[in-house]
Order: C-alpha cells, then structure tokens, then sequence
C-alpha cells in the first residue's frame, strides 16, 4: 500500500525542553493507526504537529513529513491552509470548542467545500452537507444544519465536527479522541465509519485513550510515554502480548472488576413519581419513576438526548420538573460533580479560593476554612500545593478531583456525578474511580452515577435505570440488567459497548 504519511523524526520543545522526542509514524493508504497513552504523553502534540498546528512557542523538527506526497516540513501558515482540510483533515476532541459558535452547523461543515472550491452554488452545498450529515448518523439532519453549536447535545456536536473534517474528502484523517463525549450506539457508529473510510482509501490516525476503540479499528498501534514511543506493532500483538510494562499498567487500568453490591436492601433516600420535563415542544424525561437506595450507587445511562443529564439536574433542584414529583425521604445535602470540571470553574480563581466558596455556602466559619481546603485536598489525594492553582494548570484527572473536593465541601449525603470520568486516560480514570469508591465507603456517600461508558457503570453502580428519547426503558440491580437486558435497546447498547456479544 502506498503511504499517504511519512513521519520521521518529530521533535517538539519548549524553551529548549523537548516533549516529543524522535516520533516516527507511516500510515498506508486503507490504514487506521492508532496512537494512545496518558494525558501529558505527547499524543495530540504529535497530532497536531501533522496540520502544522503546534501551539504557541513550540519548536517543531522532522526529519521527514510528508503529507499526501507533499514535503511539509517547510511550509508556511498559506502552504498549510491548502493542505488542512484538502488533503489532511482533523477531528478535535472538543467541538464546543472547534464549532464557531457564531455559525450555523450547516454552513460550518460546507466551509471546507468552499474554501477548496469543490462545490459552489447554495443547493449543491446543502445537498453535500445533507449527505455528510447522514453519512455521521446525524439525526434530523435538515433541522440540526441549521441550528447553532450550543443547540446541540456534546454527541451531536461531535457529529458535526466528523462531518465538517470529512467534506473535503481527504487523504488523512486525524482524528483526536473522537469518540469521548459519545455515547457507547454512537461511538460504535462512529468508529465503524472511520474503519469504513480507512478501508476506501484515507489513511486515519486515530489518538486515543480507549482502548476498546483502538482494539475494533486499528491496524497498529503506537503506544507514547512522556513524548516517546515506548512499544509499537499490530494491535493484536500489543494489546493482547504487551512487551513493555506501561503498556501492560494501561491495559490492566482499563479492565474493572465487576461491582459486587451489599446484600440485603437499603431504605430510599429519594423516590421519583412520573417525573416530566418539557423545553418547549421537546419531551426530555416522560414519566420517570425509580428510587435511589441509601448507601448505594444508582447508575443513569442512555444514549446523548436520552434525558439522563436532565434527569440529574433535577435530582439536584437545578430543574424543576413539570410534573410529578421528586421526593427525599429525611433532610439531604445534594452536591452535584460536573462533566467538565474546566468549564465548572471559574478560571480566574486559585483552587483554594473556589473551595473556600464552596466551605462558607456549607457553613464552615471563616477561621476553619483554611484548615478545610487542605483537608479536602488530601482526601481527594492531592497536594496542599494545588490549592495555589488555577484549574487550567491542573491535569484533567487533578481538575475532576478537585470539583469532588468542592462537591465534598458541604458535606454531602448525596452526590451526583455527571460523566465524571468521560474524558480521563485509563490510569487516571481508575484511580478517580478508586477515589470515589473510597469516599462512599468513608462517608458513607449515596451516589447517583450518570454515564454512557456501560463499562464503568458496571464497575461502579448496584442499581442501574436505561433511559431511550427521555423514558426509562429497563431499571433493576446491574448484575440483572447486564446479565439478561429485557428491553432491544439495553441490549444494543451493551453490544455496542462489547459488554454482550451481538
């Protein structure tokens, strides 16, 4: 096969200190090769080094970079612009973020077929758009081509993004962490597509955390450790006889043991009678009713737009239902751990500050506070240092420990944990897991676990409810419902997820 990308060499430093250090990478034409490690590893540096996109202040060197037959190396920001779309195309980890919230879906993903001038006149544009968007399992593709980023749910966006890096049709396809916010249906859709575009013809470079998703697409695998590549090979022989002993933690981090739940039932701490809520002509939660056992961990999945995140927030009074009714049995403190720590922060405050907030929302004397922050740090395993930092100088697994100290200030009897671990590497998604695990026990916590990752749900929750289009569809003990799903969706999401075999 013909190589439509030849990487020798790569070196990327800041200020002299190197964080990619000699990467080599060939991807053939029809080939998925797969790049994963912790954050911090050097993985989307060297994606991003590919599109001539390295940040601010880095020194990028190859000793080869060819794209689609094109010497890179030496061009400028117009040599690249040429090239970013046309012949190399990416797909961010965050489309909040590489959506411009100013355009419409539609237009977003039509500017690439602008820019290349590879389609021109409205209705051959809306005509390209609606295929691309059908080609990413975007549902209603007519009405979401119009409506702007934040209009969607994190599952569509991403969807979006796919579409937009897609509609130049080209040669590479990096794709960064493509599937984190997507739910275990649509992820399995999605890397089934990408599998699809690499068997026509476009080599994919596919940065990953999930090895899961690494192991149902990739060709090979290239395993990085502080800017290095450590071990390489088919992913068969790597993921299944790993040589070096960070790839054996990485494997070993992303294989739970099975919850084992208490014996014996506990009271309820809330029950839920046909609970309803409405945003305008869209029906989010139908008729919900469940209770959440004292002491227990009840998980929450279902696909993007199922209803499970609005669920939550009305478990912790952010919404208010329009009919039916939420009811706690005894007085309880509810604290809620956000989907995305960086975004729950107010990033111009230290650590200590937002947690010296949250202490004297709880009640804790000024005089205590200090004395606090250090406390709540330490039992969520970090420094007293940290508390002197903004959350954008935290790692992603630092951030969410430190939004569970904040969720922790108020003392909480319940907590309610919204795609706590979505975005964290393996390692440090079992260590926040660990975490969480330690504090119930300790604190004797009541947890509510909203999650599309049926893997951790299984790991982590006693009780499980499966939301579809705002219902609970199926809802008993994990061990049941995983073991023999009643309902056909509970069933596809555990094969999507690899849980059951189709």
């Amino acid at each position: 096969m013909t190589a439509a990308l030849e990487l020798e060499g790569l070196r990327i430093d800041f200020g002299g200190a190197p964080v990619v250090d000699g990467v080599s990478l060939t991807v053939a034409r029809g080939e998925c090769v797969a790049i994963v490690g912790e954050s911090g590893a050097g993985k989307t540096l060297t994606a991003r080094a590919l599109l001539g996109l390295a940040p601010d202040g880095a020194t990028v060197q190859a000793d080869r970079l060819v794209v689609d037959g094109t010497d890179a190396r030496g061009l400028g920001e117009h040599g690249w612009r040429s090239l970013r779309g046309r012949r190399i195309g990416l797909v961010s980890q965050d489309a909040l973020v590489s959506l411009d919230p100013l355009q419409r879906v539609g237009s977003e993903i039509a500017e690439p077929l602008r820019i290349h001038r590879l389609a021109s006149g409205r209705h051959a544009l809306q005509s390209r758009v609606q295929e691309l968007l059908h080609r990413v399992w975007m549902p209603d593709g007519e009405r979401r081509a119009r409506q702007y980023p934040h209009e969607l749910s994190g599952g569509l966006r991403q969807r979006a993004l796919i579409a937009s890096a897609l509609a130049a049709d080209p040669a590479v396809l990096v794709a960064d962490e493509p599937t984190t916010a997507l739910d275990a249906t649509v992820q399995a859709r999605i890397l089934d597509l990408l599998r699809e575009i690499a068997d026509a013809g476009t080599a994919v470079v596919l940065i990953s955390h999930d090895f899961a998703a690494v192991r149902r697409i990739a060709d090979r695998v290239l395993v990085m450790r502080d800017g290095r590549v450590v071990e390489e090979g088919a992913t068969s022989d790597v993921l299944e006889a790993p040589q070096h002993d960070y790839t054996r933690q990485l494997i070993a981090a992303t294989m739970h043991e099975p919850h084992q739940s208490p014996e014996g039932a506990a009271d309820p701490v809330l029950v839920a009678v046909e609970v309803t809520k409405d945003f305008g002509e869209i029906s989010a939660v139908r008729g919900a009713s469940f209770s959440v056992p004292g002491g227990r961990t009840l998980g929450i999945v279902g696909e993007s737009g199922s209803g499970k995140t609005t669920l939550a927030r009305m478990i912790v009074g952010i919404e208010a239902p329009d009919a039916g009714s939420l009811r706690w049995i005894g007085d309880r403190r509810v604290q809620l751990v956000h989907q995305n720590p960086l975004g729950a922060f107010d990033p111009r405050w230290t650590i200590a500050r937002s947690l010296r907030e949250a202490l004297a929302a709880g009640g804790v004397p000024r005089a205590q506070r200090a004395a606090r922050v250090t406390e709540l740090l330490a039992e969520v395993g970090l420094d007293a240092s940290h508390a002197a930092r903004r959350p954008i100088a935290l790692s992603g697994g630092q951030r969410q420990r430190a939004a569970i100290a904040r969720a922790l200030a108020a003392d909480p009897d319940v907590l309610v944990l919204d795609e706590p671990v979505s975005a964290l590497d393996p390692s440090v998604r079992e260590r926040v897991l660990r975490l969480l695990r330690r504090l119930q026990r300790e604190r004797r916590l009541t947890m509510i676990f909203v999650s599309h990752d049926l893997d951790v749900v299984g790991a982590m929750a006693d009780e499980v409810l499966v939301m579809q289009d705002g219902v609970i569809v199926e809802q008993g003990p994990i061990a049941d419902v995983f073991a023999a799903p009643q309902h056909p969706f509970t069933r596809e999401l555990l094969e999507a997820s690899g849980s059951i075999s189709p």
